[in-house]
């Protein structure tokens, strides 16, 4: 019994070893796009037809079966077996799952653009660092890069842009949410709202969208709201939410508290200072309270 138990934490021991290898076979997937193929298709496909249809010239089979395979194995994709008999050798056929419809990259919903950011050499080096943090203090990121994440991507264009895909695809999952719950008794009473940390102004797009008579000012830093698309309703300001903020009816904030309690202290004491700024900034248009802190800042990792 005792080397029974042993021998299982053995198994747990390897499991938590080559765990990693499931994101790397999700970013696979990912990068060559494998659930939007079946997706385009209708319908399950075989192995060589996903193939067919990869950006690769001379694709190895062998090689993707065993990432797909393993995908199977977690639920990522569904293997449909065909029917035996009658001598006819048919191959199987693979099809989407709940979870792999949220790696089409075109999908209404998409987690495609968190997969590739958070499997990114950039975004994976943080994570080597724990024990330089237990030694020394301050952020896994910090420690692996020598700025946070904001800095590093206002010199990395490349990562910069996986960031702001990465914020918008996770704002979209809950921005219906909102706005269905705060339309009719929250940003329809509202002239002007602004987003801080609103990143390339997905968030406030929605909301403007929903709310025609709204007009939406979109904060961020200078590098992120560089790469901003136009929306209808929508003004961009390039600056720091910890020197100022924009004069509106209300301010659209998000994971504030979330940001205090872990980051690194440095930025955990200048919360205070944003929404300072906040209640110096906001009009008091709800009866001499304070308007609502509803922000679209993601944590650092």
């Amino acid at each position: 019994m005792e080397e029974e138990r042993l021998m299982q934490g053995q198994v747990e021991i390897f499991r938590k070893l080559f765990a990693f290898a499931d994101s790397m076979a999700l970013k696979c997937a990912v990068e060559f796009g494998i659930a939007d193929i079946i997706h385009r298709n209708g319908r399950p496909m075989t192995l060589h037809q996903i193939a067919a249809e990869l950006p690769a010239n001379s694709p190895d089979i062998g090689c993707l079966f065993r990432i797909i395979r393993l995908l199977v194995r977690k639920h990522m994709f569904v293997q449909h077996d065909p029917p035996t008999g009658d001598g006819i050798h048919l191959q199987p056929e693979f099809g989407l799952t709940p979870a792999s419809r949220w790696l089409v990259k075109d999908g209404e919903l998409s987690l495609a653009p968190m997969v590739l950011m958070e499997n990114h050499p950039s975004a994976l080096a943080p994570w080597h660092c724990f024990s330089r943090c237990v030694q020394k203090g301050g952020t896994a990121f910090e420690r692996a890069h020598g700025v946070d994440i904001w800095g590093y991507g206002a010199v990395n264009p490349e990562f910069n842009q996986l960031v702001n895909s990465a914020m918008a695809c996770t704002s979209k999952i809950i921005m219906k949410a909102v706005i269905a719950k705060y339309d009719e008794h929250g940003f329809s009473r509202l002239g002007t709202l602004v987003d801080v940390g609103g990143g390339t102004g997905a968030d406030i797009a929605e909301i403007v969208k929903a709310c025609p008579h709204l007009k939406g000012i979109n904060l961020d830093l200078p590098h992120v709201v560089a790469t901003a698309p136009e929306y209808q309703g929508i003004t961009h300001v390039a600056d720091d939410m910890f020197v100022e903020i924009p004069k509106a009816d209300a301010v659209f904030m998000k994971i504030i508290t979330f940001l205090q309690q872990n980051s690194h202290p440095r930025v955990a004491t200048r919360i205070p200072a944003v929404l300072e700024n906040v209640t110096d900034q906001v009009a008091n248009q709800f009866l001499g309270a304070k308007p609502p802190f509803l922000s679209s800042r993601q944590p650092p990792t």
